[in-house]
């Protein structure tokens, strides 16, 4: 299967836990359709990303990247690439690459969506932003990359106001997944 057509699976199958949400769904789906090249970075005006929130083994705490371009807190995320297969593994393949850390667990996803501004390739473009959840394993450690500005653990609820809204809700319903509660 490719990539396209994954995510076109993952977007069909996915029930939006909100009425903005299953708009946004309807909004990716429509954007599959009408591009062929939607899932790549060159596709005007926007393309598909898949960011992960990497929470620690009990749920308590998730990690954020100080993303040098927003100057904001953020989960770990990006784009795809020709090698990848699925949305899971673009996830998880970001989650690692930028966390650094071996043997992260990708909880069952997606978990949320968004859609945001961005500046990469092309100018202003829109990430359509299709979200999951990994759990590290206990005594992580995260080592930064040419990525990030920082890397740091924060409790779910005390995540920095140099944050967004996003990242509070994918946190929130990652550390709830994973605790069972979702």
């Amino acid at each position: 299967m490719s990539l396209h057509r994954d995510a076109q699976a993952v977007l069909e199958g996915w029930t939006a836990p909100s009425a903005e949400e299953e708009s946004l769904r309807e909004e990716f789906l429509a954007h599959l359709r009408a591009h062929d090249n939607g899932m790549w970075r060159e596709c005007v005006p926007g393309h598909l990303t898949a960011t992960t929130a990497v929470m620690s083994h009990d749920g308590s705490q998730v990690l954020l990247t100080l993303h040098p371009k927003a100057g904001m807190w953020l989960p770990m995320g990006g784009h795809c690439e020709i090698s990848d297969t699925s949305l899971a593994e673009v996830a998880l393949r970001e989650a690692t690459e930028e966390s650094g850390i071996a043997g992260l667990v990708l909880l069952d996803g997606p978990l949320a969506l968004d859609r945001h501004k961005v500046w990469c390739h092309p100018p202003y473009s829109w990430h359509l932003d299709v979200e999951y959840g990994a759990i590290a394993p206990p005594g992580a450690e995260a080592v930064i990359s040419d990525e990030s500005l920082d890397l740091r653990w924060f409790p779910v609820e005390e995540i920095p106001e140099l944050s967004d809204e996003a990242t509070r809700r994918l946190a929130r319903r990652a550390g709830a997944a994973l605790l069972g509660t979702a």
